[in-house]
């Protein structure tokens, strides 16, 4: 079997390489390396039944790479709030326009699957908890609107040109290997680099909002499923069901005497994130197996990772996401 996974030096994408080697797959993992991280590269390099592509999606493709390939996990894409909010354009460059030319490639080349990594972020504030996936779609901010956007073509290519998708949209994913750039994003890293450098944890508000955090290799072990599977046009959550509170996560990481600050809770956030996952129970047969509690330790085991990614403080916090509070109510 033959796959190839864009955004294949990603986060996601360097864990679902990993799993597809593991099961026997030559892969082609394609990534410009904006997301990407060239380590996540060498960890396969040697591996012959890998290759890797330096290829910017949004530019084009060489769909000759696609002949001959079963499943196709459509993951790149770029990430974050306020970097969507400040250049909408290049988001839509990479998140759509890419995702219609890897949705080209497929079409041209009669792939088996195509399976496609959406974000929970398409409901914005919802209704109801847990959420399902005929939810309204609320997207608060850039990142979100456009992975619906490409979602949507991912839905109406399959229908019209018959091609057997799948759209998954995660729920707060978290790992190891994520990215530990200088953007301001994701609770772990921001949390973790504070440990490293003996800087106070930041918690938004209150601190009892809650997340439905999800174990990385649990989301590759979905995809995977997703690809084998014989569903077709549809769309799943994945997640745990099981959401956790921003203090307890601050407790896990830090301990309870840990020094911790309270910044002003931010606009277009929900409360909570908590994923119905019963669609993908039942139709997958997937559950995810890693714990909130293990995947926090096996992040503190290796907490130098995050060594080089900015200590955030207060300060360099507001600075971060003024656009933030400029743009969303």
């Amino acid at each position: 079997m033959k796959a190839i996974v864009t955004g294949g030096a990603g986060f996601i994408g360097s864990h679902m390489v990993e799993l597809l080697l593991n099961n026997g797959f030559l892969v082609i993992a394609i990534d410009n390396l904006s997301n990407g991280q060239q380590e996540n590269v060498e960890l396969f390099k040697n591996n012959p039944h890998y290759e890797f592509r330096n290829i910017d999606i949004a530019k084009g493709i060489d769909d000759t790479l696609f002949v001959g390939v079963d499943y196709i996990f459509h993951l790149a894409a770029l990430a974050d709030i306020v970097p969507s909010i400040e250049n909408p354009l290049k988001y839509h460059d990479a998140n759509v326009t890419g995702t219609v030319h890897v949705l080209e490639a497929a079409r041209k080349h009669g792939v088996k699957k195509f399976v496609y990594a959406a974000s929970s972020s398409c409901y914005g504030i919802p209704d109801h908890y847990p959420t399902a996936e005929d939810a309204d779609i609320r997207p608060e901010y850039p990142y979100a609107f456009l992975k619906n956007i490409g979602e949507q073509y991912v839905l109406f290519w399959g229908k019209l040109y018959q091609i057997p998708v799948v759209s998954l949209r995660f729920f707060n994913v978290f790992g190891t290997r994520a990215r530990n750039n200088s953007t301001y994003g994701a609770v772990f890293k921001v949390f973790l680099s504070q440990k490293l450098h003996g800087k106070p944890l930041t918690i938004v508000g209150d601190g009892t909002q809650t997340r439905d955090f999800t174990y990385v290799t649990d989301v590759a072990a979905a995809l995977l499923k997703a690809a084998e599977s014989s569903l077709r046009d549809v769309v799943l959550n994945i997640g745990t069901g099981k959401p956790q509170l921003v203090n307890y996560l601050a407790e896990l990481i830090g301990g309870k005497d840990y020094p911790r600050v309270h910044i002003p809770k931010r606009p277009g956030e929900p409360d909570s994130t908590h994923a119905d996952i019963a669609l993908a129970e039942k139709l997958l047969q997937w559950e995810p197996k890693v714990s909130f509690e293990e995947g926090v330790r096996i992040m503190l085991d290796n907490i130098e990772y995050w060594r080089d990614a900015p200590a955030w403080d207060e300060k360099s916090i507001k600075e971060a996401t003024k656009e933030w509070f400029r743009y969303l109510r």
